[in-house]
């Protein structure tokens, strides 16, 4: 049986759902029931937008379509892992995404800036980690993949072998970093573009099939 059914399985766990963690949602059988929890609609499925994230505390869904680009993910995230307010160096990424490019046009279309906050995948074989020259990226306990600031030497060898380019050098520090699933993004989100469901809602959800 697929991921995609086995999403709706009462047995679903946290442990089987990062297999689809980063990913897209499309194509997900999903009940009303489960996607009213998950704040998603039918278009928005359909579209192939709603990325899900397995994090410690619960499932972070992100919506592109309610993305307004304010920043506040990246403050949030700033602020709370590094003491300061910076877009740069924030693990959480939208700002950069207005100057990325898409066939070659950018992301303005249809008269409208196109948002979308994106994070690390917490890929299972990381090819971050694995391009890293001293071991500084490691799993702890309950599996999230972090760097070990006193071992990394900001040699941005993890930025460049990442395929979405998510790891930071920060500038100040000559260190990198990445996302921490510590959820300080979703915080004060004023669109619900950023949400983290209790996996306890998303278990009854899909028991309720």
């Amino acid at each position: 049986m697929s991921d995609k059914k086995r999403f709706l399985d009462k047995d679903f766990t946290r442990r089987q759902f990062l297999k689809l963690s980063g990913k897209s949602l499309a194509g997900v059988a999903m009940s009303g029931t489960m996607m009213s929890t998950l704040g998603v609609t039918a278009a928005a499925l359909a579209e192939d937008k709603v990325r899900v994230w397995a994090f410690p505390q619960g499932l972070l869904v992100v919506n592109p379509d309610r993305c307004v680009g304010c920043q506040r993910c990246e403050i949030n995230c700033t602020l709370t892992n590094d003491g300061c307010c910076s877009s740069y160096i924030s693990r959480v990424k939208v700002t950069r995404n207005l100057f990325s490019s898409r066939n070659g046009t950018g992301l303005y279309t249809e008269n409208n800036w196109v948002y979308f906050p994106d994070t690390c995948r917490q890929c299972a074989d990381p090819a971050c980690g694995n391009a890293c020259p001293v071991k500084a990226i490691y799993a702890d306990e309950s599996g999230i993949r972090k760097v070990d600031q006193d071992k990394c030497v900001g040699c941005g060898a993890c930025t460049a072998a990442c395929p979405w380019h998510m790891p930071t050098v920060n500038p100040l520090t000559k260190k990198s970093s990445k996302c921490v699933m510590c959820g300080a993004c979703v915080e004060g989100c004023p669109s619900g573009a950023l949400a983290i469901i209790p996996w306890d809602e998303v278990s009854a959800a899909a028991q309720a099939i």
